[in-house]
């Protein structure tokens, strides 16, 4: 990083530029943090309505500030707003001025979206921003997180009798001897499942309770030589009372927490590198971009993504292809075989049967973006203005992309510029899926296709085509959806049962014979064009049969709309069985595993 010998002798309005933006992200960042610290106070009232509106009143936040400094620069700095020698100047400066602050790629972040925005920079301008990929990686510096420790003498109830008595609650324990023993039990029997309970030493819990949702998560890890288990407990405020729900203790059920089909977390964290490292120790396998973002640092997330790519990039000799799945009538969709993203760009114009608009397209993303996803929507990193080089693109995607995304994709010597594009995680598509697995993995997850169906519907998500190649699979076997063009909220449309006719020559008609609305939705019909085996549609309809009735969906459309909040769970929690006083629904922790478009008839 380029520091000027005497900075001092800058023009005093680089200085004042680059305080003024240092100001800005810390007013952001107090910003951020003042929502972050309502969880507790949400969460013990059970408030959960505007538990909601926090989760998109802090995800607006990062925008709003940016616009607003760039307004303030252009103001300060007149006719020289776009003098590149001065903003060198500014850039090395903001480098002084941020030195000693925790997280310090984030105030580095907030610069370049500063700088990017301002001179519309296409690619990266190493000169006037801080790029990811020559940055030290936070996780590097990052000190031992403040925890709370404590040391395993041979009595597991007293350990997590002190553990939940350091909690700091109004809302009283409901059973809090119960809980203890609950902990405990469950504890042990994983520690003896391992061989590993007499090699205990301590165990490590974040001081910082996390927060998603309707509960409160305790998020450790337990210690000996050769040993990291990770131990999250989460903790449910029901009738104004206090209660451990779930003990969390494997990789798969806490990486299933931390999904990035999960909503953001709202913990307050001093140093947020610090965190991710922490969390990097229990979850290996979790990229570091996907962990900054879930701790609710999207952009921080974004440039951690950009730097994974280009240093993947770097170490690769393959091209990007097509990824796996049918060709999208909305986006053309590559990847790099060793890379476990997809990207995805929309095309200029979209053939039929599909009849949204782009500007649709892209509302239909940043709802899903400030939505509850609830485990089975995956989050999509909005990037502008990328430049990747044009050697690695495979020639067929190549002419593609030229072809059918040219109001997007533009050529510029060696390289690529996409004005804009969605990353998100590959998955495995469903049909695909269905077509390679065996007889038992592939009925779990039709099974979990209707789960997924269900928990979307509670957080009043109705995906539109229903068709299984626009869900994909996890690693962990969990069914999520991924395609957004046709998706809407379950309040906005009218569920219609088929109506029914004798007259043969209306029924064998093309086109229905009776007059549809541009929001009806008929779930009879859904079942009808999916391409599933006699064996799983069978396995489908005995799992989730109500979920092809309108009544079904009209029953869960007045609950929402009477303003109740529908939980889908990470985990199998101790929760009201279905039919129960408002029930949660329960997400499947370990799931058992070109035709119509089906909104309507």
């Amino acid at each position: 990083m380029h520091s000027p010998a005497n900075p001092e002798a800058q023009p005093a309005s680089a200085h004042e530029c680059a305080r003024r933006i240092a100001a800005a992200f810390a007013q952001y960042n107090g910003a951020f943090r003042a929502i972050t610290r309502r969880a507790p106070a949400r969460f013990e009232a059970g408030d959960w309505k505007a538990s909601q509106h926090d989760r998109v009143e802090r995800i607006e936040l990062y925008d709003r500030f940016v616009e607003r400094t760039v307004a303030e620069v252009r103001a300060l700095l007149g006719a020289s707003a776009l003098d590149r020698a001065l903003w060198r100047q500014i850039r090395a400066a903001f480098a002084l001025e941020i030195a000693s602050l925790p997280d310090a790629a984030f105030p580095k972040t907030y610069f370049s979206s500063v700088s990017r925005r301002l001179f519309g920079t296409i690619g990266v301008a190493p000169d006037i921003e801080f790029v990811a990929a020559d940055l030290e990686p936070p996780l590097s510096t990052a000190s031992p997180i403040l925890t709370h420790a404590y040391g395993i003498h041979g009595s597991l109830p007293l350990l997590i009798e002190e553990l939940l008595g350091n909690l700091r609650f109004r809302t009283p324990w409901k059973d809090l001897e119960g809980s203890i023993q609950q902990v405990a039990g469950q504890v042990r029997r994983h520690l003896e499942s391992l061989g590993a309970l007499e090699v205990v030493q301590r165990l490590e819990v974040i001081r910082a309770v996390f927060y998603q949702t309707t509960r409160a998560y305790l998020v450790g890890r337990i210690i000996g030589p050769g040993l990291c288990i990770p131990l999250v407990l989460a903790l449910r405020n029901a009738d104004n009372a206090l209660r451990v729900d779930a003990v969390l203790m494997s990789g798969a059920d806490v990486s299933i927490l931390f999904s990035v089909s999960r909503s953001y977390f709202h913990a307050d964290l001093e140093r947020v590198d610090e965190a991710v490292a922490f969390l990097r120790s229990i979850l290996p396998r979790k990229p570091v971009s996907e962990l900054f973002t879930l701790l609710g640092r999207a952009k921080q997330g974004k440039t951690e993504r950009y730097r994974e790519i280009v240093r993947h990039l770097e170490s690769t000799e393959e091209r990007f292809v097509h990824a796996a799945g049918d060709k999208g009538l909305v986006m053309v969709c590559f990847t790099l075989p060793s890379l476990e993203v997809v990207f995805k760009v929309i095309r200029d114009r979209f053939a039929f049967p599909k009849n949204v608009r782009r500007e649709e397209v892209l509302a239909k993303y940043q709802l899903v973006y400030k939505h509850d996803r609830a485990g089975r929507l995956v989050d999509a990193q909005e990037f502008r203005r990328l430049r990747l080089p044009r050697r690695l693109f495979a020639p067929e995607l190549l002419a593609e992309l030229l072809g059918e995304t040219a109001l997007t994709v533009h050529e510029d010597g060696d390289y690529l510029d996409f004005d804009h594009l969605y990353i998100e995680r590959r998955l495995i598509p469903l049909n695909l899926y269905l077509r390679a697995s065996s007889p038992t993995a592939a009925e779990r997850a039709v099974r979990d296709y209707g789960q997924c169906i269900r928990d979307l519907a509670r957080t009043n998500i109705f995906p539109g085509d229903l068709l299984p190649k626009n869900f994909g699979v996890t690693r962990h076997g969990r069914v999520i959806f991924y395609d957004y063009d046709e998706l809407c909220e379950v309040t906005d449309c009218r569920f219609r049962d088929l109506p029914r006719t004798s007259r043969l020559e209306e029924e064998m008609a093309a086109e229905p014979w009776f007059y549809v609305a541009d929001n009806d939705v008929f779930p009879e019909t859904f079942v009808s064009f999916m391409a599933f085996t006699e064996t799983q549609r069978a396995t489908l309809l005995a799992a989730h049969g109500e979920i092809f009735t309108a009544a079904y969906w009209r029953q869960v459309q007045q609950r929402l709309v009477n303003g109740e909040v529908l939980e889908v769970l990470p985990y199998q929690g101790d929760v009201p069985p279905e039919g129960a006083d408002a029930p949660p629904e329960r997400a499947l922790l370990r799931p058992a595993g070109s035709a119509p478009d089906l909104k309507h008839s």
